[in-house]
């Protein structure tokens, strides 16, 4: 099975899947229900027309896309293509997790500009950042460096109609002179231009508290990543529900975090297989997490 550093690297990535309340301070007309894409990555490279459908038919409207780069676009695709394989199944790309390795290193931003432009295309709402190659983040000096980048490319996504955001694993909590990664991050990133997207598992997995994160940084995380920790090998994902994460305490601070959008990303440890998986955790997002 590809890893998802092997996608971050070679400039595609990630999946999840994205649910939106009325309730959490965003205007919306129904509740959305949506998929971040790198939970099917086994499927959708193969059949984008086919895997799309079953997330229509499985009740989701919303996505989360992965996999992008600027040789093969979406798994040898256009992003026009891609988009309107999208619309045909009743489903938006609200976020998208784009490779901008050059950009962070050096400034070089022809990733940047071709990830803005297929952002744009799909209409999406956000461009975010999944990932840091481990040579550009080795101390705190690293990390200021990441973070102005960060509010360079927030500069650039702003003026494209674009909010930029931040996608966390568990790395960005070893510290550094004391201080964690990601506390650098959110000090030396500009609010107004570079939004989170808080990954509960690698929070959980690092041993942080998110309800003290949100109490810490009211506000800076509009994105969630929702996905479980299997309660024998924490390591491993499990479906929504099924793990030791207990996710209703931290819904109900989505108000005080800032959440606009969450996605239900699962990894490995698949339940019979992934369309399975991704039900029961909608169901139980449905069921448990999402009635007033």
């Amino acid at each position: 099975m590809t890893s998802r550093r092997t996608f971050i690297i070679n400039g595609s990535l990630a999946t999840v899947a994205v649910l939106a309340m009325p309730s959490f301070a965003f205007t919306m007309n129904k509740k959305e229900i949506g998929l971040q894409l790198y939970t099917l990555r086994e499927e959708l490279p193969k059949d984008i027309k086919g895997t799309l459908e079953k997330v229509s038919s499985a009740g989701f409207t919303t996505v989360e896309t992965y996999g992008f780069s600027i040789r093969d676009q979406f798994w040898g695709i256009s992003p026009a293509e891609f988009k309107a394989i999208l619309d045909a199944n009743d489903l938006k790309a609200v976020s998208g997790h784009y490779g901008i390795g050059s950009f962070l290193d050096d400034g070089n931003t022809t990733e940047l500009k071709a990830a803005i432009a297929a952002a744009k295309t799909l209409k999406s709402d956000y461009l975010t950042i999944p990932w840091v190659d481990p040579p550009f983040r080795k101390n705190s000096d690293d990390y200021k460096k990441i973070a102005g980048r960060l509010n360079e490319a927030g500069k650039m996504c702003r003026e494209a109609g674009l909010k930029l955001a931040y996608h966390n694993h568990d790395f960005e909590f070893e510290k550094h002179n004391g201080i964690t990664g990601y506390e650098i991050l959110l000090k030396e990133t500009d609010k107004d231009l570079v939004h989170f997207e808080m990954d509960l598992y690698w929070v959980s997995y690092s041993g942080k508290d998110p309800l003290q994160l949100f109490r810490e940084n009211p506000g800076r995380f509009s994105m969630w990543h929702v996905k479980d920790m299997d309660k024998l090998k924490p390591a491993l994902n499990t479906e929504v529900g099924s793990g030791s994460i207990d996710f209703k305490p931290i819904f109900q601070e989505a108000e005080r975090a800032g959440m606009k959008h969450f996605f239900v990303e699962q990894e490995n440890n698949f339940a019979g297989n992934s369309f399975n998986s991704i039900k029961v955790s909608c169901d139980f997002i449905l069921n448990n997490l999402t009635r007033k």
